[in-house]
């Protein structure tokens, strides 16, 4: 038993749950979200990242005896079922073009009737052709004025372990630096390399910010009108007076639970409980006017990536909107964002990756939203992104952005002390992080799996001695 508790690291929190009897966990067993974490987390590994059932037990769910846990891979169905000696079941299923799915209790024939094979897949990049258009790298010029001593040691940092305490673990397993737009130093761990997808999670939601000014552009679509939420359409729902924009800023004033405590725990009945994560969010109710609070959370960008799925109309178009118009012009060719079982993209958290190509999304961003000529965002939404939303201490939120302005009167007191002020950029759970400075014209990647927090990484830290290697602008 101890074995698979140990298996979920918000165990501990949901047993509290049910033994207080926490109303959020009425319609949920602990063990039924335990086993659709674990087969969906399985199935992205496997199908995805290419890596083994022992590998991702170990490393990812921390299943320190894998013989615990009945994993069934079907490599000819595309599928992943677990079974735990409670008794519960769980099956993900894997669709190349849009990577895995829990089907929970949806039926999987209805799942994969989704028209997911009209999403525009590019092959891989060529190996010739130097990044970003290719793969291809050489050794960065010595007119750019890299300190090559310091960037080898402030990836050597970033990579090593030195803790004794289990429960400390750094686990860097990419990282890409881009100065000048060259791809000037990268590393991986062992297991992975530049065509190893990793899960993005948090920093999925600038992906779909990006998106949403997509869909602004194309003119379907008002953000600083009411959100188009069918739940919200009644005018005397308070909700109704929500715009896009203030979802976009995380200042809708609705009720979420983003973290991880005994009477917080929407975010895990969102994701592991759900077939419609977006509908879920919408339906939870206020707790505060509009714009009169900040409160991160992951509910209001799955209601974002509904509103996209709503106002494309067709189910196959928003389907391939990702990749038709930003990640295939972009050559993210190794990136893809995963639905839930209804079909809609799960925007919070579920993309898979890899360092190159999220360093290409954030050259992108520090071009204005422009790649090869072609203007992708609209004008001004990189300057409305990076813009620091109302009650956001600290200046540090846009528009699904993290941003290092500083506490107003006090830019000292900022989110990244060791960068500079113009510095915003993506940040995920486990140590996920892209930095985009465009005073020093760098991008800096560091994807992984950190246990710890703050303790075992700091993303300010490796950040700040990534700049040290670069010339001052």
């Amino acid at each position: 038993m101890f074995t698979r508790l140990n298996s979920f690291r918000f165990v501990p929190i949901l047993i509290f749950c049910l033994l207080q009897g926490v109303p959020a966990w009425a319609e949920f067993s602990l063990w039924e979200i335990v086993a659709n974490r674990q087969s969906k987390t399985v199935c992205s590994g496997v199908f995805i990242s290419g890596r083994t059932v022992e590998d991702i037990l170990l490393n990812d769910l921390d299943v320190p005896k894998p013989e615990t846990v009945k994993i069934e891979v079907d490599r000819e169905n595309l599928t992943v079922t677990v079974r735990l000696a409670d008794g519960y079941t769980s099956t993900a299923i894997y669709r190349p073009e849009c990577g895995c799915t829990n089907l929970l209790d949806q039926s999987e024939i209805s799942v994969r009737s989704h028209p997911t094979d009209t999403i525009p897949v590019l092959p891989p990049r060529s190996e010739s052709a130097l990044w970003p258009k290719g793969e291809g790298v050489t050794k960065p010029d010595k007119s750019l004025g890299i300190d090559k001593r310091k960037m080898r040691k402030a990836l050597d940092k970033a990579f090593e372990e030195p803790f004794d305490n289990d429960k400390l673990i750094r686990g860097t397993r990419g990282v890409a630096v881009i100065y000048d737009g060259q791809l000037v130093a990268e590393r991986y761990a062992p297991g992975y390399s530049k065509d190893t997808p990793i899960i993005a999670w948090s920093m999925t939601k600038s992906i779909v910010s990006s998106l949403v000014g997509i869909l602004v552009k194309q003119g379907k679509l008002d953000i600083y009108q009411p959100a188009p939420v069918p739940e919200w359409q009644d005018s005397s729902d308070p909700r109704h007076a929500i715009t896009t924009d203030q979802l976009l800023r995380m200042s809708s004033g609705l009720k979420f639970t983003e973290e991880y405590s005994p009477q917080l725990v929407d975010v895990v009945v969102m994701l592991y409980g759900h077939i419609d994560v977006g509908r879920y969010a919408a339906s939870l109710p206020m707790n505060a006017k509009p714009d009169e609070k900040w409160y991160y959370s992951s509910g209001t960008t799955n209601i974002l990536s509904r509103i996209l799925r709503q106002q494309l109309g067709d189910h196959a178009t928003y389907l391939a909107f990702p990749n038709k118009e930003l990640f295939n012009k972009l050559g993210m060719h190794r990136t893809i964002l995963e639905p839930d079982a209804s079909g809609t993209y799960v925007g919070s958290s579920y993309c898979y990756t890899t360092p190159r190509d999220m360093a290409r999304f954030g050259q992108f961003l520090m071009q204005d939203g422009v790649w090869e000529g072609e203007r992708i965002l609209p004008e001004g939404w990189v300057a409305y992104s990076t813009t620091p939303t109302p009650k956001n201490p600290r200046g540090e939120y846009g528009a699904q952005l993290w941003l290092n302005r500083g506490e107003p009167g006090n830019p000292e007191n900022r989110r990244w002390p060791q960068l500079p002020l113009d510095a915003y950029g993506f940040s995920g759970f486990e140590g996920q992080s892209v930095a985009i400075i465009p005073s020093r014209n760098a991008v800096i990647v560091r994807m992984g799996r950190t246990s710890g927090g703050v303790k075992a990484w700091s993303q300010g830290e490796f950040m700040g001695n990534v700049l040290k290697a670069l010339p001052k602008e």
